[in-house]
């Protein structure tokens, strides 16, 4: 059995190896998966994620994964997940491999949006801004710039304007033209790919700054009660997700269709539909195009297949 911590998955694992290894698997079908979530008992905002899947024909994946977000605020910082995730012989049950579970998971969750961009963004994109600068902040900005490598500014955003200021240093230390903005409706309006990945549970992109041509990649929100962005931004947008199938659970959608700004329908095409040719994705320069980054346990077994084919 192999045992990976959290920096051998990031050097096992390039953006560039990863986005096509995770296009690859979505010509094929969807992995058997499900999601258990449990809240701390004691009434906190942390809980504690296991999220198994079945590759037909193949491997198993499992996910277990603690969410605490107040572990940034601690003294060292945490990172807000941590966790394990474990890979087992779809054919005999034996385990193959244990790899760190925050490195994995960001691994996966940006690798799944710069698939998302590398489709859907357009492809003269120069400036991305980054909403949030916790532990897969950078992570994304990375995985953007590998799709999108023409892209001349990173702006990164957080309300802790110190968090910001010290991820675009470290940025910039690794070859990325990163700054710290402080204006988020400044960077709104002129920004070609927005990437939110925060634990909101208000909108901060406003939809009507969003300029001709932006792609918004919506990250965190993975509850009905959070939102990255406003009911504008969903109107104005044509939509799509990594996966129908969960779709339903993050706030940015749900809010959006219970407040009758939009449909389920709506939702245009997830990647599977995408990447299978059963629909196209952005239809002009001047679309406004957004997709939802709802994660789930297809991409752990998609991640953990790869992982295993580079380091088995």
């Amino acid at each position: 059995m192999i045992l990976l911590d959290a920096t051998a998955v990031h050097a096992a694992l390039p953006w560039t190896v990863l986005v096509e290894a995770l296009r690859a698997a979505h010509s094929g079908a969807l992995p058997v998966a499900d999601v258990v979530v449990q809240s701390d008992p004691a009434g906190s905002r942390n809980q504690f994620v296991t999220l198994p899947g079945w590759l037909p024909g193949g491997l198993i994946a499992v996910k277990m994964v603690g969410v605490f977000p107040g572990n940034l605020d601690l003294d060292p910082p945490q990172p807000s997940v941590q966790g394990l995730v474990a890979a087992f012989d779809g054919q005999t049950g034996a385990p193959r491999l244990v790899a760190d579970g925050a490195a994995m998971t960001a691994r996966k969750t940006c690798a799944d949006s710069a698939l998302g961009a590398d489709l859907l963004a357009r492809a003269d994109a120069e400036t991305l801004l980054i909403v949030g600068a916790g532990a897969l902040a950078p992570n994304m900005a990375a995985a953007m710039a590998a799709v999108r490598p023409g892209l001349r500014r990173i702006a990164i955003w957080n309300r802790t304007t110190a968090r910001a200021e010290t991820l675009a240093e470290n940025l910039r230390a690794v070859g990325l033209p990163a700054e710290a903005v402080t204006d988020l409706d400044a960077e709104v309006s002129r920004a070609d790919i927005i990437s939110c990945v925060t634990m909101s549970d208000r909108p901060l992109v406003k939809g009507a700054l969003l300029k001709p041509g932006a792609h918004l990649d919506l990250v965190g929100a993975y509850l009905p009660s959070m939102r990255e962005a406003d009911d504008k931004a969903l109107a104005r947008a044509t939509l799509f997700t990594d996966a129908k199938s969960n779709m339903r659970g993050g706030g940015d959608l749900v809010q959006a269709v219970a407040a009758g700004v939009i449909g389920w329908n709506d939702v245009r095409a997830d990647l599977f539909d995408l990447i299978q040719g059963h629909t196209t994705g952005r239809q002009t320069a001047e679309e406004i195009t957004l997709f939802k980054n709802n994660g789930g346990a297809h991409l752990d077994v998609f991640t953990a297949a790869a992982l295993l084919r580079l380091v088995g």
